[in-house]
């Protein structure tokens, strides 16, 4: 599937109601601070989390064709805690093993009355093109290819928003891997649409932005003169195989460069947060005294994933 196919124009309705969940290009910051807002009252003031029979008449399928922990639980955990009935689909002996197309076995998972679709792929546009081609099924793009993981980033922004209350007047650095980052690309836009202007990508070169891409943000080369003053800091996961295609000898060479360490937070604002999507790759982006840190809201993040998981499959199911 070719990545000028992807399009995120059926993701709402002739009334502008979200649908669908495939990436946050194309969305409102109303859609954007509507999810943001029933997340946050999903949590109680001593930072639990609230149980909701929004989905008790529903049925949702996780299908993870690649491997995640953090964001298949999170998710399987959200559904079941807004009562939906949940079904993670055994496709390591499913049907499309057996060489049925994917689409036969979305619709056969339709027939058996499922509700919502979460789907995780490698490839760039899978869930926007089951959404186009699967009607009554709310889709949820749990992560597709380097293009988009929409729920990662606006479980970020709510995590962001009850730090810093307010998105306009932040400095946000984003170190690692920026240009195979489907993380650092939902970033990049939810922060864009609610309202930050100041947004550093600070990467060595094989793993930044083209110029093109660049104009619209800084790019950085220098991790120091990145972090300068900045009030968030997010670290992205660095995969060894994108090591050798931008020519990094080593895991020790990287975090020379570019880990967070002690003494390159300092030259960010006193009251940073730092964050990370997870899983952690210490000592490579991140020393662990600064994962574990005061500073370090990593644990918050994966709380709030739930309460963001929880919100949009409810909005999805018009449920608010």
């Amino acid at each position: 599937m070719k990545e000028n196919l992807i399009s995120n124009d059926v993701q709402l309705d002739d009334s502008g109601k979200l649908i669908h969940l495939l990436g946050l290009e194309g969305l409102s910051k109303y859609h954007l601070t509507h999810i943001l807002d029933r997340a946050d009252n999903l949590i109680d003031p001593s930072g639990h989390l609230k149980k909701s029979k929004a989905l008790d008449d529903m049925s949702v399928a996780n299908l993870f064709f690649e491997p995640s922990t953090r964001t298949r639980n999170t998710f399987e955990i959200a559904a079941m805690r807004s009562s939906a009935n949940v079904i993670n689909v055994d496709l390591d002996n499913s049907a499309i093993k057996k060489n049925e197309a994917l689409l036969d076995t979305m619709h056969t998972l339709k027939a058996m009355q499922i509700d919502m679709f979460v789907i995780r792929h490698k490839q760039n546009g899978l869930p926007h093109h089951v959404a186009k081609n699967i009607d009554g099924v709310a889709i949820l793009n749990a992560g597709d290819g380097i293009n988009a993981h929409p729920t990662q980033a606006l479980l970020d922004m709510l995590t962001i928003r009850q730090h810093k209350q307010k998105f306009k007047n932040l400095s946000v650095a984003i170190v690692g891997d920026i240009i195979h980052s489907r993380v650092a690309h939902s970033d990049i836009q939810a922060l864009k649409t609610l309202g930050t202007t100041d947004i550093r990508l600070i990467a060595p070169a094989g793993l930044q932005y083209g110029s093109e891409r660049c104009a619209s943000v800084e790019c950085f080369d220098n991790i120091q003169t990145g972090l300068k003053d900045c009030d968030v800091v997010m670290v992205l996961r660095l995969q060894k195989e994108r090591m050798l295609e931008a020519d990094i000898p080593n895991e020790q060479e990287y975090f020379d460069g570019y880990g967070l360490t002690a003494k390159r937070l300092a030259l960010a604002n006193p009251n940073a947060i730092v964050m990370h999507p997870g899983p952690i790759n210490r000592g490579v982006e991140i020393d662990s005294g600064i994962a574990n840190g005061k500073q370090s809201v990593i644990l918050q993040q994966v709380r709030n994933g739930i309460a963001v998981r929880m919100a949009a499959m409810e909005i999805l199911a018009g449920k608010s």
